[in-house]
């Protein structure tokens, strides 16, 4: 019985551990020197729905294509009220300008993979990008249900999916910052819940944060 106790702790404790990452470039104060503006990028997504969810391939790209656009959404959410506080040391770029400036240049969701983010930042008209990825067994952007039982949050079935959020420096193309999270039950109701919770973890450790370029 006690080793049966040993292995459930040491279960959840890795999975804390596992459920999330910090990534920042050693030389991020060389690169962001004369970082002014972000775009915020719409999300690529990735459905593992039920094959009873989904009636047609067409169906899933709409979907996903919806997910990616709800993060963009939530994330600007949360960077904007704390820039509102005079927390961040940059501007982000309204995110219905990124996107219309985007489709101008016959960019969609279909074809962005293809542009570098020397190439982007370039079109945009900013230093560098918020940009990221999602792989989800659930529509999260309808709300989801946030209850579990013990065993299966050690068991991994309270996961939804996983999250990568990244910073990439216009100039060089460079990756400058990377969070990567699970999402679990725990997480949140909704897109904007799951973003705002992930985020708050990770306040501190943002690049452009105040505080943290204070203690540089």
């Amino acid at each position: 019985m006690k080793k049966l106790l040993i292995i459930l702790l040491l279960s959840v404790s890795y999975s804390g551990i596992a459920q999330k990452a910090i990534y920042e470039n050693d030389a991020f104060d060389t690169l962001s020197s004369d970082h002014e503006t972000l775009a915020i990028l719409p999300f690529s997504a990735r459905l593992e729905l039920d094959e009873k969810e989904i009636h047609s391939e067409s169906q899933l790209k709409e979907l996903e294509i919806k997910e990616g656009y709800e993060v963009q959404n939530a994330l600007e959410s949360y960077f904007l009220k704390r820039q509102r506080r005079k927390e961040y040391i940059i501007d982000f770029q309204d995110t219905k300008n990124t996107n219309s400036i985007l489709r101008k240049n016959g960019i969609d969701a279909n074809n962005i993979g293809i542009y570098t983010s020397q190439e982007l930042c370039k079109i945009l008209g900013v230093d560098a990008i918020v940009s990221g990825n999602l792989t989800l067994n659930a529509l999260i952007s309808k709300g989801v249900s946030t209850s579990y039982d013990f065993i299966s949050f050690v068991t991994g079935k309270s996961d939804y999916g996983r999250i990568a959020i990244k910073v990439s420096d216009g100039s060089t193309g460079k990756l400058l910052w990377k969070y990567e999270k699970t999402i679990t039950r725990k997480s949140g109701k909704n897109t904007q819940a799951i973003i705002e919770d992930m985020m708050k973890k990770a306040t501190r450790k943002f690049p452009y944060d105040k505080e943290k370029n204070r203690k540089r």
